[in-house]
C-alpha cells in the first residue's frame, strides 16, 4: 500500500501497516477492525490496562504474557493476539495507542472514507455522532470515519482534524482568546 506512507509515519504507523497487510493478505480486516475497537475501549477503560503497557518495571515477557491471557479472556483474533505479542517482546507497548489510530486510518483510506480525529469534552451520543458524521461527509463530499476521544479539559465544545485541517470549537479555546482579547495582547 504506497498511499500508506503519508496517511501513517512513525514507529507507530509501521506497525499498524504491517497490521494491516497481514489482517488484508489474511481476509480478516473485519475481525481484525473490531479487535482494534475492543482494544481501543479497554484501553479507555482501564487505568490498569494503561499502566501494564506503559510500565517500563514490568519485563517485556511479563507484558507479553499478560496481554495475551487478556486477549484470550476478550475473544480476540489470533492475528491481534501476535500482533500485541510483537509489540510486547519488542519493547514497543508504548506505541499501541497510536497504532490503534493509525491502524483506523488505514483502514478509513482502503475503504476510500476520510479520518477524521474528534475530541471531546464528554462523549458524544448516537445522534449526535449521526449529526456530526452527516456534516462532515456533506463539507468534505466523500464518507467519513470518526476516531474519537475525550478530553475533559476542553470544558465544551469539540475540535475536529481532518488532514492538516483543525477545527477548533472548544470552549476552553474560546475562554483563552477572550482572555486574550481582555488583556489586550
Amino acid at each position: 500500500m504506497p498511499a500508506a506512507q503519508s496517511i501513517v509515519s512513525g514507529l507507530a504507523g509501521r506497525y499498524a501497516s504491517a497490521l494491516f497487510d497481514l489482517a488484508e493478505e489474511q481476509k480478516a480486516l473485519a475481525k481484525v477492525e473490531k479487535d482494534m475497537a475492543t482494544l481501543r475501549s479497554m484501553l479507555d477503560e482501564s487505568a490498569d490496562l494503561r499502566r501494564l503497557v506503559a510500565s517500563p518495571r514490568l519485563g517485556r515477557g511479563t507484558q507479553a504474557r499478560a496481554l495475551t491471557a487478556l486477549a484470550d479472556k476478550a475473544g480476540l483474533s489470533d492475528t491481534t493476539k501476535k500482533f500485541l505479542g510483537t509489540l510486547a517482546i519488542n519493547g514497543r507497548l508504548g506505541v499501541l495507542a497510536k497504532s490503534l489510530d493509525d491502524f483506523a486510518k488505514l483502514l478509513a483510506h482502503h475503504r476510500g472514507e476520510i479520518a477524521a480525529d474528534v475530541t471531546t469534552a464528554q462523549p458524544l451520543t448516537d445522534t449526535q455522532r449521526k449529526a456530526l458524521t452527516s456534516k462532515l461527509k456533506a463539507a468534505m463530499g466523500r464518507d467519513v470515519a470518526i476516531q474519537e476521544s475525550v478530553d475533559a479539559g476542553l470544558i465544551g465544545g469539540l475540535m475536529v482534524k481532518v488532514g492538516s485541517r483543525l477545527i477548533d470549537g472548544s470552549l476552553k479555546t474560546k475562554l483563552n482568546r477572550l482572555e486574550l482579547s481582555m488583556k489586550g495582547v
